[in-house]
């Protein structure tokens, strides 16, 4: 008999799964969040911060205010339950106990809420900056509704909020979803200033330690990475540790470059496309590369 003959036992592929799973399997018996609930909220999140432009275009001044009251209780109830979720990932507390978890769940929705005016502004600064950085812009609401990098951002902004509150999970959820969208990267534990504009966009990487200042612009194909991953004892990378850029105020970083490190660009500085630093440089520094050198060789000279 051929192994194209033999009959499939299911019962025992299925029971090698559950014996074996790699590290794969679930650690909790606990629900854990769910993926099409997180980008719900963000979608129901972008109303809220770009009131009329999303989801609600017959608004009218009469009818703003009930409609972001009846979205914002909607995102409450939904973060609460998927922020209770997400704390499954997160150390246990000391009194422990359901209870704790919904309670520490609805303190930490609350908090985040009561931050949305802050958000909205910062959102408010970057959109004017997109605005105002591409001329191929012809108004601020082109760039809330075709801008990936306002997109990415915005994601970003709410991500990092949460963050900073301590959820497990749910900020990752939420920018990798804009980057699976996007091409834009940006780690929810980076800290970036308001006015922040990323052109085009595609393929930017912004890591988890960044501090990106005030009226920052980037474009396209922008690394703002960690040179190297120190070890443990045991092999394994050192977590938490500061190994990004910080990026001060009023920098420009253009297509390609790559800046690796805890190293420091230097207030109102231009970084040239395709340049590769690993060196801090002073404020209003313009690095370039090198110009290609044209050479004439004869006879086979110089091969």
């Amino acid at each position: 008999m051929t192994n194209a003959e033999r009959d499939l036992d299911l019962a025992a592929v299925v029971d090698a799964l559950c014996r074996a799973n790699h590290g794969c399997g679930r650690s909790s018996a606990e629900p854990l969040p769910s993926p099409d609930e997180v980008i719900g909220m963000m979608e129901a999140l972008r109303r809220v911060l770009f009131p009329g432009y999303f989801g609600w275009s017959e608004l009218t001044p009469e009818t703003l205010c009930y409609h972001l009251g009846h979205t914002l209780d909607q995102v409450r109830r939904t973060m609460q339950t998927q922020v209770k979720r997400g704390l499954v990932f997160a150390p246990p507390q000391a009194d422990g106990g359901e209870t704790d978890t919904q309670r520490r769940a609805g303190a930490i929705t609350d908090a985040f809420v009561e931050r949305l005016p802050q958000i909205q502004a910062l959102v408010a600064s970057d959109v004017q900056a997109a605005y105002e950085g591409d001329p191929a812009a012809n108004s601020p609401d082109e760039a809330i509704f075709c801008y990936p990098g306002v997109l990415a951002v915005t994601n970003y902004r709410v991500a990092h909020g949460l963050h900073e509150l301590g959820v497990p999970l749910l900020p990752r959820m939420i920018t990798e979803h804009a980057h699976s969208t996007t091409g834009i990267d940006i780690h929810p534990g980076a800290t970036i200033g308001a006015s922040f504009f990323i052109d085009h966009g595609t393929g930017v990487v912004i890591g988890e330690t960044c501090l990106i200042g005030d009226r920052v612009r980037i474009y396209q194909g922008v690394t703002l990475g960690a040179k190297s991953f120190p070890l443990d004892a045991d092999g394994n990378p050192v977590k938490g540790i500061m190994r990004h850029p910080i990026i001060e105020d009023d920098v420009i970083i253009y297509s390609g470059a790559t800046i690796l490190g805890r190293v420091t660009i230097g207030k109102g500085s231009v970084i040239g496309g395709n340049v590769w630093l690993t060196r801090s440089v002073p404020p209003d520094s313009r690095m370039t590369v090198q110009a290609p050198r044209q050479d004439a060789f004869e006879s086979g000279g110089g091969i």
